[in-house]
Order: C-alpha cells, then structure tokens, then sequence
C-alpha cells in the first residue's frame, strides 16, 4: 500500500501547532492534531526527542555511519505528519526563534515540568502579549498546583497512584499481583484528553467576540487522565464503598464475559444482554441453565458467578477454539480469538478499516504506520508525511519565520539551531 493522499483537506488545515512536548502524551496528541490536517512544528531540543533512541527495535541502523543504532520503533509510533525544527532553547536567539514561531501559532503543546515555561521567560502573560488568541495545552504528571505538582508524571507509576494497575491483573491467590496496561495508556489518555480540549478550545475561539483573542490555557494531567478511565470500576466503589478487586479478564458487572480455556487455546466471549443468555446456553449444552433461578439475569449471574463459571468452563474445554468461534458467532454471541498484535492488524476487520498505511521515508525507506481511526466524510484524515529526522525542516520553518539566509547560517554557525 502506498502513502496515502488525501483528496480534501483535513478539518484542521491552515492550523499551525507548535509543539514543544516529548515522549508520549504531548506527541500523541500532536500526531492526532496532525492527522486531522494540522501543520505541526516539532521543536526539539539539541540531542532530540528523547524516543529517538528508546530501542529496541530500530529501523535504519547503521545510516549515519558506523555505531548509529538508527531511529527506534518508539519515536516513529507518534510523530509522523510533523516537522521538525532543532532548537536550543537555552540561548537567547534559540527562544527569540520560538517566540516568532508562538506568535504565528494557533497551538501550543507543552509537557515542561511545572515552572519550566516561566523559567524560559514564556509564563502566561509573555504568550498572551506574544498571541492573545493561542490555545495552551499544558501537560504535566499531577496538574499545575496541589502537593505533587512539582513531581515528574510516569505512566506507569501514575498507572499505580491512579488506581489503575490495582483492577489490571489476576485475582489474589491466582498467581500475579497488580499489572500495568500492556500500553502507556496513561500517556495515551491524557494525549487523547488533550486534543479533545484543544478542539473544543478552538471552536470557543472561534465563538470569540473579538478577532484576534479568544486562546485559553488547557491543564491535562497524567493523574487527571487515568482517573477519569475508571469509569464504572469508580463508580462501584463511589455506590459500595469498596474498592474494586482484580478479576483477571473477567468482567465486574456482566457474567459471562471474560475468557474461556478450550481444548487447544482460549477464547473470549462476550454475553452483553439477557437474550443472548438462552442462546449461550443452547450452544455449549446447557440450556437447562437459562432457566436456573440462580443464572435466570445478569444480576443473579454476577451474584453466582463462582457457581456458574465452573460450569461453563468445563463445557467450554471440551471443544477447539475453532468450533466455538463458528457455533457462537452463529447463535449471534459475540466471540473472538485473541490475537497477537500483528495477527490483530492482519484481520480482515481491521483491513477494512485500512488500520495499517506504508509511509515514504527519506532515508528509512518505506515505513509502516498504524491508520488513523477517525474518519470524517467531508473532510478525511491524512497520513502525508512520515516521522521527521532531527531538525529535517528547520531551514524551510526558519524562512517561514521571517529569517534572512544569512540569519539562518549564523544560527548554525553558533550551535543555535
């Protein structure tokens, strides 16, 4: 498959994102701003994203010469429709060039340490005279106050303070103990909350009364994130005072859903609704059991589930995952397999949904990317460019910024840039 090219353009075209954020959260949002036909301007510092080099896996070993380990996986998950500017902001000249660039921006994106903005001279007030009409995202572990605002946020240990990894795992006495996401999905969240803000933002300035203003400051935080994912699990403990336990891939409030030993594999199974329940029954050789006043609803089920799932198990064991995909999914039971990563992308389902796009790289080649899963039928998404290298458009953005050829070769001639 080749790059793809959109025939209209994205909702967010003539938006210009600066984006001063590293790792994961601001850059995923980034990307998802980018995805939606934003022109994203990643500012980085001199040794570049951190990401550049968390491998392995790396792609293109060796391509600037010998004991370059290449670009890691990691960086290219989240940066693809950027440019990217190389900027040291610790020199006069380095912030003078961001300053011009925030002055055109529609966006900025920042993950700085609380204070970090303020101690670059950039604090509320200076981006206000710079833009009066910039949306600021700020993105930071515990928000901008409260005792643990000065405390650098980590997914995964925000996936512990939020309560998260207690309900991700097997049951006590099941082998295991509390288990992070398989994914930085404290990060990913709080980038997902972010470009949600971000849009609203804009739709509010464009709501402004006055032309030109209208930019508003957005917190996100990484705790504030992974909260608010608890959803149900938090409201059960809101309703119960209780906290949730671990139940493995069982689910809290539905029984049964959760996965199912076969006779060579696993299987997960989904009974959302009390008129699939007669029909599970039938299918693994129990209907008698729609009819136990024990099982007869969901909220007795739930009551009886150390009663139930035994039952269940047992029959289930009996019969290869093949022949209970095929008799479930014909008694209109939701089943699935459970797919390894590339299996999953490799599906016909997820084909359909073009979930995988090759991408032209300069120097790597061509790149595979994960699709965008947003589709707008007005205005489409777009995967025009691949992850940038270090600095690949700094000149072309410099020009854009008003500087002279002599200007730009002095700020390489000092290091600057």
């Amino acid at each position: 498959m080749s790059t793809p090219t959109a025939p209209r353009p994205g909702p967010l075209a003539g938006l210009l994102v600066a984006d001063l954020s590293t790792v994961l959260a601001g850059p995923y949002c980034t990307m998802l701003l980018g995805d939606l036909g934003a022109d994203v301007v990643k500012v980085e510092p001199p040794g570049g994203d951190a990401t550049r080099g968390w491998g392995p896996p790396f792609v293109g070993a060796g391509l600037d010469g010998p004991g370059d380990p290449g670009t890691a996986a990691y960086y290219l998950a989240v940066n693809r429709n950027k440019r990217s500017i190389r900027l040291d902001l610790s020199r006069p000249e380095g912030l003078a060039v961001v300053e011009r660039l925030l002055a055109r921006a529609d966006v900025l994106v920042e993950n700085f340490r609380v204070g970090g903005l303020e101690r670059l001279g950039l604090g509320e007030a200076r981006l206000t005279e710079l833009n009066p009409g910039l949306v600021h995202l700020a993105i930071t572990g515990f928000g901008p106050d409260g005792p643990a605002a000065a405390t650098p946020g980590y997914d995964f240990v925000i996936q512990a303070l939020g309560g998260l990894m207690s309900i991700t795992g097997m049951p006590d006495g099941a082998g295991g103990g509390p288990t992070k996401v398989g994914v930085a999905i404290s990060d990913l969240a709080t980038g997902l909350f972010g470009a949600v803000a971000v849009l609203a933002a804009l739709l509010a300035r464009v709501r402004a009364t006055a032309a030109g203003s209208g930019g508003q400051r957005i917190d996100v935080s990484l705790l504030g994130a992974t909260l608010a994912l608890l959803i149900n699990q938090a409201q059960n403990a809101f309703v119960t005072g209780r906290p949730p336990v671990r139940r493995g891939n069982a689910h809290p409030n539905i029984v049964p859903y959760e996965t199912f030993a076969t006779a060579d594999g696993e299987v997960a199974i989904a009974v959302g609704s009390e008129r699939q329940w007669p029909r599970f029954c039938a299918v693994v050789g129990v209907p008698e059991l729609a009819a136990d006043e024990r099982f007869a609803t969901n909220a007795a089920r739930v009551a009886h589930r150390d009663v139930l799932r035994p039952i269940l198990a047992e029959r289930l064991a009996g019969r290869p995952t093949a022949d209970w995909l095929v008799a479930l999914a014909a008694a209109d039971i939701p089943v699935g397999p459970i797919l390894d990563v590339l299996a999953a992308f490799a599906s016909p389902a997820a084909v359909a949904r073009r979930m995988t796009v090759d991408v032209d790289h300069p120097v790597l080649g061509t790149t595979r990317q994960i699709g965008s899963p947003l589709e707008l039928s007005a205005t489409p998404t777009s995967i025009r460019s691949a992850p940038p290298l270090l600095g690949e458009q700094t000149a072309a953005i410099l020009v854009e910024l008003g500087y002279s050829a002599a200007e730009i070769a002095g700020l390489h001639e000092s290091g600057v840039v």
